[in-house]
């Protein structure tokens, strides 16, 4: 369970503080955090919980969220963010969680675009970013103590007890996460730092570059991929040509397979 004194104590000098929402289940936070953010909730709202019995991933699909499991939670963002660099957010916020993983366990994370946390082979998490005019709502979820996944996973889940070998504490680990993303926000708002976000995720996977893969979505396709453009999409050079691929998910080729 959190300690939800200390919970807000650690994060006193936060955009986050008095604005933590702490609910033992719900259906999804990151619908809890889209009705708020319609209703008016101010900028660094958070809302976690023990239990999803609803949760959602990237395109609707369902997220196992067992109680005290994982870590879920949605933080609403209102920032000032040019739509052209909406793209980037899903990346930056997968970059925060690649911190806080490490910072909490030791673990180092794979980035495979757009939004999925791999440790391995293994999918430990993912983000989902909804948004609306004048907000967003990054959710993120991963796996800490689950000991078993499902079998039909399209890719085979992994937490971080397993990998690491130990108890992982889930509040240390929300704490990194909220800083690390305060630390991110500020730095959608610096030019600068918006435009080394593709360099950065590229450093932190072995996805955008080099990997053969089956892109999966609108702009389906196999290729290699080419690394990121300005705007976070992601490049792949197939056997006709250059594809910008801005919407979907990649997965290796079955050639690689065998």
């Amino acid at each position: 369970m959190y300690e939800l004194v200390s919970l807000e104590s650690a994060l006193a000098g936060t955009v986050f503080a008095g604005k933590l929402h702490y609910l033992p289940s719900t259906g999804s936070t990151n619908s809890d955090a889209m009705t708020a953010a319609r209703n008016g909730a101010p900028h660094g709202s958070v809302w976690f919980a023990d239990e999803q019995t609803a949760g959602r991933g990237r395109g609707d699909h369902a997220w196992h969220s067992a109680v005290a499991q994982g870590l879920y939670v949605s933080v609403l963002l209102r920032l000032p963010i040019a739509p052209a660099d909406m793209p980037l957010l899903p990346l930056a916020a997968g970059l925060a969680a690649a911190d806080a993983v490490r910072a909490a366990s030791g673990l180092s994370v794979d980035l495979r675009w757009p939004n999925d946390l791999l440790i391995g082979e293994r999918k430990a998490g993912g983000i989902l970013v909804e948004s609306q005019a004048g907000f967003a709502v990054v959710g993120i979820g991963i796996n800490v103590h689950q000991q078993s996944f499902a079998a039909d996973l399209a890719t085979p889940g992994t937490s971080l007890d397993l990998e690491s070998g130990r108890w992982i504490d889930r509040q240390p680990l929300l704490i990194a996460l909220l800083e690390a993303l305060e630390r991110e926000a500020r730095g959608l708002l610096d030019a600068a730092a918006v435009r080394g976000i593709p360099e950065r995720v590229a450093r932190a996977s072995t996805w955008v570059k080099g990997k053969e893969v089956e892109v999966h979505g609108p702009q389906e396709c196999t290729g290699v991929t080419d690394g990121l453009d300005e705007h976070g999409f992601l490049i792949v050079r197939t056997a006709t040509g250059v594809v910008q691929v801005q919407t979907g998910g990649i997965r290796v080729a079955a050639t690689r397979n065998g």
